[in-house]
């Protein structure tokens, strides 16, 4: 029997209180829904603007249980949640995406599976898992990229190998975890692609995403028509769907890919969840991720977001605190509020902040939106916001 819709008015929760969570509640706070947020930290971006917030871990029995009996369903903001506090939950109330495929993400060995099951194509792997399995890895996988299987996100757990001996010693760092070596490819670009799915099946997909990323953080992602060529574009949205489709997922997933230097796509990885990429859509489109993650929660009808300006996110990390007046080569000792009113006197630029009430660098603060009408216009407000927050160009 088809489950009928939560309309606003019911309670919707989230399991963990960063930016994400933050802004999926500002999106069902204005449509109307009471919000609860699971999160152990007093300060959290999104416990502090929910209607409820139970402080507890994420596997503690009693704060699960008190969020169950707060929420009507409930959602993720990060895929490191762990997987059983889910299943808990879906045994009270509906959840979206599932803790079977939140679990798939969370260990890059399975989503890989996923990928090659599905036929889509990703990089030539290996799993090392002992000490047996290092000495198995192929020499066409070196030179290559060692990760962790678990918990790596945003650069982390990360190493770069040439030869076996750097191999072996990157595996030791990592404390011999299980890993995955992958082999390293020729990018020209990345891009990635944000679709919705709705427990009837029902999908719609957010535009292709250029992005740049730095020391393995996204730093600027770039929409508009004819950002990549159409082939890529239709290669990387029949991926994500396929990807999608494969979980039979329920809920916003970002699929991110990689582009080849002889035109090739390989997907590279999924976040069960909204994504950085796909903050631009709150400025620049009709619907936003976070009102789609509201509406796959909820069971309400998904209609295809519009893109109706061309935009450019740049990712807000701590270092703007402390890079004096956007000159990066005077770092200062303390954090300084960065010139957000010389931003804010541009056309279009939009800004959020995610109320975290310490900057640390690297630590992810906020970002920012710009739009207008045409692509080289919001490139060139965009270096122009870049050039007074010390942000280097691109």
């Amino acid at each position: 029997m088809t489950q009928p819709p939560l309309l606003p008015g019911a309670t919707l929760g989230v399991m963990g209180g960063g930016q994400l969570g933050r802004m999926f509640v500002h999106a069902a706070q204005s449509m109307g829904y009471f919000t609860a947020v699971l999160d152990p930290d007093a300060s959290s971006p999104a416990g502090r603007v929910s209607h409820h917030h139970v402080q507890t871990d994420y596997l503690d029995a009693q704060g699960l249980a008190e969020l169950a009996r707060l929420c009507d369903a409930v959602t993720t903001e990060f895929e490191n949640v762990p997987a059983p506090a889910l299943a808990q939950l879906a045994a009270q109330r509906p959840v979206a995406p599932a803790a079977e495929a939140v679990a798939i993400a969370q260990d890059r060995s399975a989503e890989k599976a996923h990928f090659t099951r599905i036929g889509v194509p990703c990089a030539p792997y290996a799993e090392i898992t002992d000490q047996a399995s290092l000495e198995r890895v192929g020499a066409q996988l070196l030179p290559g990229i060692l990760k962790t299987a678990r918990m790596g996100y945003d650069g982390k757990g990360q190493a770069r190998v040439r030869t076996r001996e750097e191999l072996a010693a990157a595996w030791a760092r990592l404390q011999r975890v299980p890993c995955v070596l992958e082999q390293m490819l020729p990018l020209a670009d990345e891009c990635s692609v944000i679709v919705a799915r709705g427990r009837d099946g029902a999908m719609v997909n957010f535009p292709v995403q250029h992005n740049l990323h730095r020391d393995g953080i996204l730093a600027v992602t770039t929409v508009h028509e004819g950002v990549l060529p159409a082939a890529i574009c239709e290669k990387a949205v029949a991926a994500a769907r396929a990807v999608a489709e494969g979980l039979a997922y329920v809920g916003v997933l970002c699929v991110e890919f990689f582009v080849l230097q002889d035109g090739r796509l390989v997907v590279n990885e999924i976040a069960p969840r909204p994504h950085n990429s796909g903050h631009y859509s709150i400025d620049a489109c009709d619907v936003s991720q976070f009102d789609l993650q509201v509406r796959t929660l909820a069971g309400l009808p998904l209609v295809a977001p519009r893109l109706h300006s061309p935009s450019v996110m740049l990712n807000l990390l701590g270092d703007l605190w402390f890079d004096a007046n956007g000159q990066r080569a005077q770092v200062s000792a303390e954090a300084v509020t960065p010139p957000w009113d010389a931003v804010l006197a541009l056309p279009g630029v939009h800004l959020h902040l995610y109320g975290k009430l310490k900057a640390a660098r690297a630590r992810k603060m906020g970002h920012l939106n710009v739009t207008g009408a045409t692509p080289e216009a919001v490139r060139a407000t965009a270096l122009r916001v870049a050039a007074i927050l010390g942000i280097a160009p691109f």
